[in-house]
């Protein structure tokens, strides 16, 4: 160890935090999970990256690696290990103005990449939060609010940069490295630290966004017409309901239908969102031209001892009545989940299911559970949630890793179908034999 300390302290150029010091406290856990890391390692370039994986490896301690901390699972963080933390290689650069090329840094967040591209008409579609990280959203999807027009944010990738288990420095494209490449979109951060992306950026104007909310008791009729509407609304349209939320009522909380459509003018947009407005009796509607870059919400740090258990699935065509009739039904108890609904399809489902790791194209809905609270109340709630998701289960398919909690063989299962799993399984064996980037929904080396 104290070899590899001293190897690190000569090649590592950014901080090297350990416990007891200033800034400990503030960089040991991820944003959702603490953590008690023995080292984490802030590097400003590339070059540290290298200097700051060899030292995981050389020391034998567990690595993980934080981009925005958002991930449920709490990947950013460990143990006793090391964590390479990412914030200061958050460059945002337009490249190429004329094919809209952005390179941006593996540690940026959406707000900075959302503010950069602003000045210059573009966008690019990622979640719904400032502080979530271009890194672990991009690499396990990205469901934004212009993804039924230009797809998840994987879509709009053209290269990466990465840094791999042995400290090499390697570029995957549709050119170079075309199977890591085909795995980096969707297969998490299984195969090395990215410390940049390249994005083709979309041009934007102003969108109209907000939530339109409905009474509790129109629930059921809301959310069926809802989905029914979205298949033949435009692909401008991107929407999401929320409902049964234990801060605002629980079973009597409102129905929020948030919509956004990706232009600026009001009589398309009128037409687009107004067959929503009229699935029932409107209680408030705070839709609004605003830029895009105000569409990202500010993200919640929930205060200590408080957990969230949060789980997903997919819903084809076929199953949308019989899913959105059981989460109408469960969100009527009173120890309910919050539950939310997104409409995909549009362009996400234009890309072949084999076409990148992510392979949930066909999908119309995705749908998450979230509990939180401290854990006798996370505990209460277990026999309900398990309830629910036992009637799911015969309707619905597969897993969204950005929003699953949980790490376990069985859940990584559910996130990659068994010949994605096979494939990506053979391309970590490649470049990652040893499994040192475990921190994450793991696929074990073929």
């Amino acid at each position: 160890m104290s070899s590899a300390l001293e190897a690190l302290r000569q090649d590592f150029g950014g901080d090297i935090v350990e416990p007891g010091g200033a800034e400990y406290e503030a960089v040991s856990g991820s944003l959702l999970v603490p953590g008690s890391p023995a080292y984490v390692l802030r590097p400003v370039t590339v070059a540290d990256v290298q200097a700051a994986v060899r030292f995981a490896v050389d020391a034998g301690l567990k690595l993980s690696v934080r981009g925005g901390g958002h991930g449920f699972a709490g990947f950013g963080t460990n143990d006793g290990g090391v964590v390479i933390e990412l914030s200061r290689l958050a460059s945002v650069e337009v490249v190429d103005k004329e094919r809209h090329l952005v390179r941006i840094g593996g540690g940026a967040v959406w707000g900075q990449v959302a503010a950069a591209l602003a000045p210059h008409d573009l966008a690019i579609s990622s979640g719904d939060t400032r502080s979530v990280g271009v890194g672990g959203l991009t690499l396990s999807g990205g469901i934004g609010w212009k993804v039924r027009k230009y797809g998840l944010a994987l879509d709009s990738l053209v290269a990466v940069e990465l840094v791999t288990a042995d400290a090499e420095v390697v570029r995957a494209s549709a050119e170079e490295n075309q199977e890591l490449f085909w795995a980096v979109r969707g297969g998490g951060g299984n195969f090395g630290v990215v410390t940049s992306f390249e994005f083709t950026a979309q041009p934007t104007t102003d969108v109209f966004f907000g939530k339109i909310s409905f009474p509790a008791t129109e629930l059921t009729t809301v959310l069926q017409g809802w989905a029914e509407y979205l298949r033949t609304a435009p692909e401008e349209l991107t929407s999401i309901v929320d409902f049964a939320n234990p801060f605002l009522g629980g079973p009597n909380a409102p129905v929020e239908v948030s919509v956004a459509y990706d232009g600026d003018d009001p009589e398309l947009a009128a037409r687009a969102i107004d067959p929503i407005r009229r699935l029932g009796t409107v209680l408030s509607d705070e839709v609004t031209l605003k830029p895009y870059a105000e569409v990202l919400v500010d993200g919640m740090t929930p205060p200590p001892g408080i957990q969230i258990v949060t789980r997903s699935g997919f819903v084809d065509t076929a199953s949308v009545p019989e899913v959105l009739g059981i989460l109408a039904e469960a969100a009527a108890m009173e120890l309910s989940p919050i539950m939310s609904v997104r409409s995909v399809g549009g362009a996400v489902a234009r890309v072949a299911d084999d076409a990148t790791a992510y392979a949930h194209r066909q999908a119309e809905l995705m749908f998450a559970t979230t509990v939180l609270g401290p854990k006798p109340a996370i505990d209460a709630a277990g026999p309900g949630l398990a309830a629910i998701w036992a009637r799911l289960a015969p309707h619905v398919s597969g897993a969204y890793a950005n929003f699953l909690s949980s790490a376990t063989e069985e859940a990584v299962g559910t996130v990659y179908p068994a010949a994605t799993r096979e494939r990506l399984a053979a391309v970590k064996a490649q470049y990652d034999a040893g499994n040192l980037f475990a921190g994450n929904h793991n696929i074990q080396p073929g």
